[in-house]
């Protein structure tokens, strides 16, 4: 098993249940890292910790509500240096999410999904921020979704009709937000990137958002991109809103389960292509046609998915 995060500490918020932040929780704390965690569910986090605890790892469970000021997230990063020292990481994590057409959301409705999806995350980042940039160091990564991108039309893509206008509305802001600070940081050590599922996770299914359960990915997938956003050279790797699939292809990463101490069968670099293709097809059969090539340097779209065009080799 690697080390990467040896030595290092990090704060991943939404680890309660068995999606992306408890995996990243545990790849993190896999790799050498002592972790805080947060999230509403002590059981839940009780559980996260258990199976960090299994290898040894070390974990600071802090339950509390993000959607309230008052709700612990303002004492954190406080808690968790006063454990572990510095915070070295902050993986911005949890989510509020519900869908429904723009008329029927009311404003204090709307303030509660914000309080979690964007202050939280803008509140823990300022906190964080001084401390990363007077060590020269630090990473930050905020969990975002295809949602926040525009969807396409007259006629409009399936996205711009399924409900997610408010979550939508909150990861745009968020990306915003991701490259806005990787700018300010730029040249300081200091790496700010926003991570996406390919479509979706595993643990997705039943949510509504995503009809075809074969286009969810397994919590690994995103635990691995996670890792490399997290550990990768701030001078490079910064101000990206990354897509799982085509990140991995992208640095030609292999894909190790949650300990990592073995490959997760079915998805390495060899096997993306085609499952990102499978996507892309998905949103293409609902008017959102090259939905992952933004032609924009946050996102880059691999040579490897554009065709005739990448190069031959031999």
């Amino acid at each position: 098993m690697g080390r990467c995060c040896e030595g290092l500490v990090a704060l991943v918020t939404g680890a309660s249940q068995g999606g992306t932040g408890r995996a990243v929780a545990i790849r993190l704390a896999a790799e050498g890292a002592k972790v805080g965690i947060t999230a509403r569910s002590e059981d839940g986090l009780k559980e996260t910790a258990s199976r960090i605890e299994q290898f040894d790892g070390r974990v600071l469970v802090m339950p509390g509500d993000l959607s309230e000021p008052e709700g612990g997230r303002a004492t954190l990063v406080d808690r968790t240096e006063a454990a572990f020292g510095p915070i070295d990481i902050l993986v911005n994590n949890a989510v509020a999410h519900t869908l429904k057409p723009v008329h029927e959301f009311t404003i204090e409705e709307l303030e509660r999904y914000a309080q979690v999806n964007l202050w939280a995350p803008w509140l823990l980042m300022s906190q964080v921020l001084p401390g990363m940039q007077e060590r020269g160091r630090g990473w930050i990564l905020n969990l975002t979704s295809f949602s926040g991108e525009l969807p396409p039309g007259p006629p409009f893509a399936f996205k711009a009709k399924d409900g997610s206008s408010m979550y939508g509305a909150t990861k745009a802001a968020l990306n915003r937000l991701t490259v806005a600070a990787a700018g300010e940081n730029e040249g300081k050590g200091v790496a700010i990137n926003a991570l996406t599922p390919q479509v979706a996770i595993v643990n997705a299914v039943g949510s509504g958002l995503v009809p075809n359960s074969d286009l969810f990915e397994p919590v690994e997938t995103m635990a691995e991109a996670a890792l490399a956003l997290c550990t990768g050279d701030p001078s490079v790797l910064t101000g990206r809103i990354a897509y799982s699939l085509q990140l991995l292809l992208e640095l030609d990463r292999p894909v190790y389960n949650l300990t990592g101490e073995g490959l997760v069968d079915g998805w390495q670099p060899a096997d993306l292509v085609a499952a990102i293709q499978v996507r892309e097809k998905f949103h293409e059969g609902n008017n959102w046609p090259h939905a992952f090539d933004f032609h924009r340097v946050h996102t880059p779209y691999p040579q490897a998915l554009k065709g005739d065009s990448a190069p031959v080799e031999g």
